[in-house]
């Protein structure tokens, strides 16, 4: 299972810039030759973590699937308060709860397809607006009506967004709080106060790495982050989730040249198993804390 990825991911009004706008041709060569390999190395399950307003097409993603045979599971929610188009940023909780809940038991528009996450995250500036906050306890409560499970993007300020998710009775095995290594964040990321409380925590930012030829900013050595997932491991091995944060296909930026979802396979578990991860370890990172995680629990 890759528990944090992206089919297509962009920032809102990314499909009216005609400087990076795709074809559906385009969309589908860039896409399905990743997507069959991971497949064939042993995939089969893609968590897309693309929320309301970033690119999310759930018709497209159905297709991809039947394509390639690899099991795509949307979400619904928001990246974060500073992705929320105007609509959705004046919007109450119970208006925001009713949304999540209405994708994830009734569909996505008109797709028939329903959501089987749920997306929040902190805005830009490193601590929970407003907005973020009302999202987080729409999900909340959405996540309690429903039985499925919350993605965060971001790990950080993390004690706001657990004062929220205690005060409407959520249990935090319910809630993968992300991007706990990227290099951006993760000496502000409580990861271990965070497991105690019961949080999971994804290190879903693997191959993000500053030997890249073009890294992005939040890139981080490939070995001071593979130290670090190891380390917590060691003494919180049924909390962790790995992944790769990959985008298949970018929407409206240029996305970074030699990172798919793929690392996973090619890089991430070889470098586990050099640093002497047994098979066991690695079967219970990707294959049984992931399905517990996804499970639905009413």
């Amino acid at each position: 299972v890759a528990i944090h990825e992206h089919i297509g991911y962009g920032m809102p009004g990314s499909e009216l810039d005609t400087r990076w706008w795709k074809t559906p041709e385009e969309r589908y060569a860039e896409t399905v030759p990743k997507l069959r390999t991971f497949h064939e190395y042993g995939g089969g399950t893609f968590v897309d973590a693309t929320g309301i307003c970033n690119g999310r097409d759930v018709d497209y993603y159905k297709s991809l699937s039947a394509k390639t045979g690899v099991h795509i599971v949307a979400c619904t929610g928001f990246v974060g308060g500073d992705t929320a188009l105007p609509h959705f940023a004046r919007a109450s909780v119970d208006y925001l709860a009713e949304q999540f809940v209405h994708e994830i038991t009734v569909g996505i528009g008109t797709t028939g397809a329903r959501a089987g996450v749920i997306k929040v995250g902190v805005s830009r500036g490193g601590r929970m607006t407003d907005l973020d906050k009302r999202i987080y306890r729409a999900a909340a409560r959405a996540a309690l009506a429903t039985g499925v499970p919350i993605l965060t993007h971001l790990a950080i300020d993390a004690e706001n967004a657990i004062a929220i998710f205690a005060e409407e009775g959520l249990a935090l095995d319910r809630v993968l709080f992300g991007h706990a290594d990227d290099g951006v964040n993760a000496e502000k990321t409580r990861d271990t106060w965070i497991a105690e409380q019961g949080g999971r925590v994804g290190f879903d930012t693997f191959g993000y790495e500053t030997e890249l030829e073009d890294p992005p900013f939040w890139a981080r050595p490939r070995r001071e982050r593979l130290d670090h997932f190891l380390r917590f491991i060691d003494q919180h091995l049924d909390k962790a989730l790995a992944s790769a944060d990959a985008n298949c296909s970018p929407l409206g930026w240029p996305g970074v040249k030699g990172h798919t979802v793929n690392y996973i396979f090619e890089d991430l578990i070889p470098d586990l198993r050099a640093a002497g991860v047994d098979e066991a370890t690695i079967t219970r990172l990707f294959v049984e804390n992931p399905a517990t995680f996804l499970t639905i629990q009413n």
